[in-house]
């Protein structure tokens, strides 16, 4: 939700760094290994008990995954730099999830239930965008819903700084993550027939 409707708002900075980057000579594919490399460094924060640092590696693989799609708008956008780009979101999430659930075992059932909504939520998200005749500023499909990436990241960041209450609030993002499915088949099943 987030991603959709305040993307215009953070753009013109998000703009400045892509235009900086492509100047300095980086290329898209490169800040998109960068935000990989940055991100997935979080889970290893949270099982050192290092929450702060989690959070601030967490939210800047996240800009700068953010900055790296508009790099690939300004240069030449690739498939490949698509693949990348959603697979490595993935993996910096699953490292977040491994941290916690490494860190705090007792939750780690909680942690499994979002893991599998994860899974469901990206399946229909990438096979709606794949099957889709719509298109977007991206190079597949987009669709909105209430659990975007930033919504993602918030959950995730509350998860790290209020660990008493991790399982409550991973349940929580479950729940965040069903409804967004439910949203996603609706939608769906209306621009699929």
């Amino acid at each position: 939700m987030l991603d959709t409707h305040a993307r215009k708002h953070v753009q013109p900075t998000v703009e400045k760094t892509a235009d900086f980057l492509l100047k300095m000579g980086f290329s898209a594919d490169g800040v998109t290994k960068t935000a990989f490399a940055i991100g997935v460094s979080s889970g290893l924060f949270i099982y050192l008990d290092q929450p702060l640092i989690a959070i601030l590696v967490l939210w800047l693989s996240g800009y700068l995954d953010v900055v790296d799609g508009t790099m690939a708008r300004k240069t030449k956008p690739s498939s490949w730099g698509t693949l990348l780009d959603i697979s490595f979101d993935r993996v910096v999430e699953i490292s977040v999830i491994l941290g916690l659930a490494f860190r705090f075992p007792d939750s780690m059932w909680a942690l499994l239930l979002l893991s599998v909504s994860i899974i469901i939520g990206m399946t229909v998200f990438l096979t709606v965008g794949a099957l889709s005749e719509k298109q977007g500023t991206k190079s597949f499909y987009y669709q909105a819903g209430l659990a975007e990436r930033t919504e993602g990241f918030i959950l995730f960041t509350l998860m790290i700084v209020f660990s008493t209450y991790l399982t409550a609030i991973t349940l929580i993002f479950v729940a965040v993550q069903l409804i967004t499915i439910a949203q996603r088949m609706a939608e769906a099943k209306r621009i699929l027939k």
